[in-house]
């Protein structure tokens, strides 16, 4: 089980990582994923099931409707 709490906590931090390197959305989004799909692993791991649910349906759920918006924004020439 420790391992399993250190492997979602190497992913949560990759996970940022690579929304913070990346400048393409497109796989700035794939970080967001990882690192929001580890943090809530983590959470889960804690035995907080609820906030985790929560922290992954708003936090992820918000977020990537910016993505989509900022795509669309950016595929429009005008």
């Amino acid at each position: 089980m420790t391992y399993f709490v250190v492997f979602l906590g190497l992913c949560f931090v990759l996970g940022g990582l690579a929304v913070a390197s990346n400048p393409s959305p497109y796989y700035g989004v794939v970080g967001l994923v990882l690192a929001s799909v580890a943090g809530c692993g983590w959470l889960l791991s804690l035995g907080v099931s609820f906030v985790s649910l929560v922290l992954f349906i708003v936090y992820l759920g918000g977020m990537l409707v910016v993505f989509v918006y900022s795509v669309s924004l950016a595929a429009d020439p005008f």
